[in-house]
């Protein structure tokens, strides 16, 4: 076996090298990786360096959204053997805190996530990862699918969050990956009547094509003209914002129902906004966040397994590993044209 990584060496710079392949503790599998996916926080540390107080330091590896096959298991692992087909999930987390212990482990202080600083990623052909972070896969999930399990779950804990159900409406601000995930999810909740608003044509189209009730394009349409037009004032049972914009963060309190929900998903680029709270108070709705997700793979597996959420279709672009470098320089210069991109190893 030859192991290989792409690490980036600076602000759009990535080189191949040639790496150990690693070692494994008696907990732990050594997976051979197939797919990866590219994320907007990948493309953000190459454009920037940094997300917030994440800072890369040094040569890095991207990449968190995986699946693969076991190469290895180490002695203690009994629920995987070599050949099995997995997803990783890319956070390993303590297990001892008050956040772990109590199911909420997504908020661990001392989580370490592929591709976050000062941890490596995943774009590379072989990784060491613990085995009860692998989640198995079904004959019936492509490998491509497993890899978009990740940004699948994000969706999923974002409709769960929102108390999406049988019947409600919502409107999702932002239709990138994140939020045609949890476009996805939503009708799996059994939400009827789905509002799409973005500003880039090729996304509104994917969001039709995957069940959206509706779309609004904002470089032509006021969303919030619109969405009093399709409510009759009323506003959305559930407002979920994925685009991570300002503009969008702050008109979510004067979208969202009497009673409603606000869901944040999105990372504005600036820490602090200007927000009207008393709409928020006079309509007595609650805001919620989102950060990464929680217990959420085996219900995202079963979801896509049993039919019920098909994630393949987002997949706009795919490139091979040698192509890594080119597939990020396609996904930055042409953010208009990609919905998802995927490279495979």
């Amino acid at each position: 076996m030859q192991n290989q990584a792409v690490f980036m060496t600076g602000l759009q710079k990535m080189e191949f090298r040639d790496i150990d392949i690693p070692e494994i503790g008696e907990a732990d599998v050594l997976v051979k990786l197939e797919y990866v996916g590219i994320c907007g926080s990948d493309v953000h540390y190459l454009e920037n360096g940094a997300i917030g107080d994440f800072v890369v330091k040094g040569d890095f590896i991207l990449g968190h959204e995986c699946a693969g096959s076991v190469a290895a298991v180490g002695e203690a692992v009994d629920l995987l053997k070599i050949g099995d087909r997995v997803a990783l999930e890319p956070g390993c987390t303590c297990g001892q805190c008050e956040f772990c212990k109590s199911g909420r482990y997504n908020l661990c202080p001392d989580v370490k996530f592929l591709a976050t600083p000062p941890y490596n990623g995943c774009l590379q052909k072989y990784i060491a990862f613990p085995a009860n972070m692998c989640f198995l896969l079904p004959e019936t999930i492509s490998m491509k699918e497993g890899a978009l399990i990740e940004p699948l779950s994000v969706g999923m804990h974002a409709a769960a969050q929102g108390g999406v159900g049988p019947g409600t409406s919502v409107l999702i601000l932002g239709a990138g990956c994140i939020g045609l995930v949890t476009l996805l999810a939503c009708k799996a909740y059994g939400a009827t009547d789905i509002t799409m608003a973005d500003k880039l044509s090729k996304r509104l189209e994917y969001a039709l094509k995957l069940g959206a009730t509706r779309v609004i394009d904002v470089k032509d349409e006021d969303v919030l003209k619109r969405m009093e037009e399709v409510t009759g004032g009323n506003g959305t049972d559930i407002v979920i914002e994925t685009a991570g914009s300002k503009i969008t963060v702050q008109q979510t309190s004067y979208l969202v129902k009497r009673g409603g929900t606000i869901v944040l998903v999105g990372m504005a680029p600036v820490d602090r906004i200007d927000y009207n709270f008393t709409k928020v108070m006079n309509k007595e709705a609650t805001i919620k966040s989102v950060f990464r997700y929680q217990n959420m793979y085996s219900k995202a597996i079963q979801a896509v397994a049993g039919g019920i959420i098909d994630v393949s279709g987002i997949v706009t672009h795919e490139f091979d590993f040698v192509d890594t470098d080119k597939g990020f320089k396609y996904v930055i210069n042409n953010k208009e044209d990609v919905v998802k991109a995927v490279i495979k190893i």
